[in-house]
C-alpha cells in the first residue's frame, strides 16, 4: 500500500478515538469527567496490542497499551459484552480509574477492542473524592478484576449497582418506583444517578466506538483492515527506531525522589540506568526504593507508561500512537519496589504522583544525552485535592481536582505557566462549574509569579488557588515537590516548592482533616526549574 492510503486509515481510526471521547465528554454526568476531561479513548487489536488513541491522558493510555493483552486474556468475551476493570494489579492504574472495554465481532470473528477509561470521584474509598492517604488498596476503595458490565447486550444490574454504591435489587426496584412516585422525588438521589450516569456514559463511548469501527472494517473488509494495522505498526516501528538513533549509544543515569509516602517514609529514591544501542532503549530501576507503606507505590503498567511518554515527545508528531511505536523500548522494575508494586500495595499517589517523578528521572537521564532537546524538571506533582461529605439529609458530594504548576524551561525558551504537564492532560474545573456543583467558594485564583526558576530561561510559574468552604467536608492532599524543588538544567535554578496551608497554617504535603464552614485551602503549586546559567535571582513568592 501507499503512503497516502496509510496515512488516511491512520488518520481515520484515530478519528474515531476521538468521537468516542466527544461522546463520553458530552454525555457524562460529573464535572471530573465532562469539565476537567479526565478520561481517555483507545482502541487494540484481537491480541490487545494498542491500534490507536486519541491525545488524552498519557498515565491512563500508556498503562492501558502496557496491560490490555493481560485483561483481554481474562475474560471470555462474545459480542455485546462490556467489561470493567480498575484492580491496578490487573491492567489499572489506581482504583477511581475505570476502564470499560468492550469486543468488536465481525461476522462471528473477534477483530478488535474498543476502551475507554475516566476517573470517578466516588470509588468508595475511606475518604471522600477517593484519593485517601491510604495504607492499603482496600483503603482505597472498590477493588473490580475484569467483570462483566454488559454480557451480550444485557446489562448486569448486580454489578452496577455495586458501582454506584445501590443495595443489591435497587435497580429491579427502581422503575416501579418511579412509577408510583408520579412526578415526585426520584427513588435514587442525585451522587447516586450521576455515577450511574458516568457509567452509562462510558458505554455509550465505547458503542460509538464500536459502530464506527465496524463501519471502517465494513469499508476495508477484514482481510485489508487487518494488513493495514499490521502496515500501521511496521511503519511506527521504524519511524520510532529512527527516532531513538538520534540519541547517542551509551549509558545514562539518573536519579529523584519522591518526598514522602504519607505515612512516615521520606525521600524515597527513584533510580533509573538507561542503554541506548541503535534505536533500541533499556530502561532498568534497579536501586530504585523498595515498596513503602504509604500509596505512592504503583503497578509495573505506571511505571510504563511514564517511560513511554518520555520517549514518545521524542518521536515526530506524525508518528501513529500504536504499538510499533514502542516497540524498541523495554523496561526492567524489580518485583516489590516502588515502580513494580506487589497486592495489596497501596497506590492511591504512586498513578499520580510517582508517575510524575518517573517522567523526572527518564528525562534527567537523557538530557545528558540530548540536553538540548529536553526541559528542566517541570513542578512536578498533580497536585492533587479530594474532598467531600455527607449532608444532613443523607445525600453526599465528592469533589477530585489535580492543579497545574510550572513547566521546566528548554534551550529554545521559558517554560510555561500555570499549566498541566507530563502525565496529565486534564483541564482544570471552572470556577463557575466547581461552585454550582460544590458548597465552595474561589476567593483566589492566579498565577504564582515569580515562583519559576531563574535562568538563561526561565521556568515556568505555579498556581495559587484558595478554597472557602460553606460546609463541613473531609480534605485529603496529595502534593509533592514540598520539600524537594523542581531542578533547573544547564546551570539553571530550581523552581520554588509547592506550599498547602489551611487559614494560613502550613500542612502536610499528604494528609487528611476536617474542615468547617469558613475555613480557607491555600494550595501553591510548584514553578519548573530554569534552563541555563541565571542571569538574575528569581525573586521568592509564597502564599500571602
Amino acid at each position: 500500500m501507499n503512503a497516502i492510503e496509510l496515512s488516511l486509515f491512520s488518520s481515520r481510526i484515530e478519528s474515531i478515538c476521538d468521537e468516542m471521547g466527544a461522546a463520553l465528554k458530552r454525555s457524562a454526568f460529573s464535572p471530573n469527567i465532562k469539565d476537567r476531561l479526565d478520561f481517555s479513548c483507545a482502541i487494540f487489536d484481537a491480541r490487545g496490542q494498542l491500534t490507536a488513541q486519541a491525545a488524552h491522558i498519557p498515565v491512563h493510555l500508556g498503562s492501558m497499551a502496557y496491560a490490555m493483552e493481560y485483561i483481554i486474556a481474562e475474560v471470555e468475551w462474545q459480542a455485546g459484552d462490556m467489561v470493567v476493570v480498575n484492580d491496578p494489579f490487573k491492567g489499572g492504574t489506581h482504583l477511581p480509574d475505570v476502564t470499560v472495554i468492550a469486543p468488536l465481532f465481525v461476522e462471528g470473528r473477534l477483530l478488535a477492542f474498543v476502551a475507554n477509561r475516566a476517573h470517578h470521584a466516588n470509588i468508595g474509598a475511606t475518604a471522600p473524592g477517593s484519593m485517601p492517604v491510604s495504607r492499603t488498596l482496600q483503603e482505597e476503595g472498590i477493588v473490580i478484576p475484569p467483570t462483566h458490565l454488559l454480557r451480550a447486550g444485557v446489562w448486569c444490574n448486580a454489578v452496577l449497582e455495586q458501582l454506584a454504591g445501590l443495595a443489591p435489587g435497587t435497580l429491579q426496584s427502581t422503575e416501579a418506583a418511579c412509577a408510583e412516585a408520579q412526578g415526585g422525588e426520584p427513588p435514587l438521589g442525585a451522587h447516586t444517578l450521576a455515577a450511574m450516569g458516568d457509567f452509562t456514559a462510558q458505554v455509550s463511548a465505547n458503542r460509538t466506538g464500536l459502530s464506527r469501527l465496524q463501519e471502517l472494517v465494513t469499508r476495508y473488509g477484514q482481510a485489508r483492515y487487518q494488513k493495514m494495522v499490521a502496515a500501521l505498526n511496521e511503519y511506527a516501528a521504524r519511524v520510532a527506531a529512527d527516532s531513538l538513533r538520534q540519541i547517542p549509544d551509551g549509558c545514562y543515569e539518573f536519579a529523584d525522589q519522591l518526598d514522602d509516602d504519607g505515612a512516615g517514609t521520606r525521600d524515597i529514591a527513584i533510580r533509573a540506568r538507561i542503554e541506548v544501542m541503535d534505536g533500541q532503549v533499556a530502561v532498568d530501576f534497579s536501586g530504585t526504593s523498595q515498596q513503602v507503606p504509604g500509596n505512592v507505590n504503583c503497578p509495573l503498567s505506571v511505571a510504563a507508561a511514564a517511560v513511554f511518554y518520555v520517549f514518545r515527545c521524542l518521536m515526530p508528531a506524525r508518528i501513529p500512537a500504536c504499538a510499533g511505536a514502542f516497540r524498541g523500548v523495554t523496561l526492567r522494575a524489580e518485583a516489590g519496589s516502588l515502580l513494580n508494586a506487589r497486592y495489596p500495595a497501596a497506590v492511591a499517589a504512586g498513578n499520580v504522583e510517582t508517575s510524575t517523578r518517573v517522567v523526572d528521572v527518564v528525562i534527567g537521564a537523557l538530557a545528558q544525552a540530548i540536553p538540548r532537546r529536553l526541559a528542566a524538571a517541570s513542578h512536578g506533582s498533580m497536585n492533587n485535592v479530594a474532598m467531600g461529605a455527607i449532608k444532613a439529609d443523607g445525600s453526599r458530594w465528592d469533589y477530585y481536582e489535580t492543579m497545574g504548576g510550572g513547566m521546566g524551561a528548554y534551550a529554545s525558551g521559558a517554560g510555561l505557566s500555570a499549566v498541566q504537564t507530563h502525565m496529565t492532560n486534564t483541564l482544570n474545573t471552572p470556577v463557575e462549574s466547581l461552585e454550582l456543583h460544590y458548597p465552595l467558594q474561589v476567593n483566589r485564583y492566579q498565577i504564582r509569579r515569580g515562583s519559576g526558576g531563574a535562568g538563561q530561561h526561565r521556568g515556568g510559574d505555579g498556581l495559587l488557588r484558595e478554597l472557602c468552604f460553606k460546609q463541613p467536608a473531609t480534605v485529603s492532599l496529595l502534593t509533592e515537590r514540598r520539600t524537594s524543588q523542581p531542578w533547573g538544567w544547564a546551570g539553571g535554578s530550581a523552581g520554588q516548592r509547592g506550599e498547602n496551608r489551611l487559614n494560613g497554617v502550613p500542612l502536610a504535603a499528604k494528609t487528611t482533616f476536617e474542615v468547617v464552614p469558613g475555613d480557607v485551602l491555600a494550595i501553591a503549586t510548584p514553578g519548573g526549574g530554569g534552563w541555563g546559567p541565571p542571569t538574575e535571582e528569581s525573586p521568592k513568592q509564597g502564599i500571602r
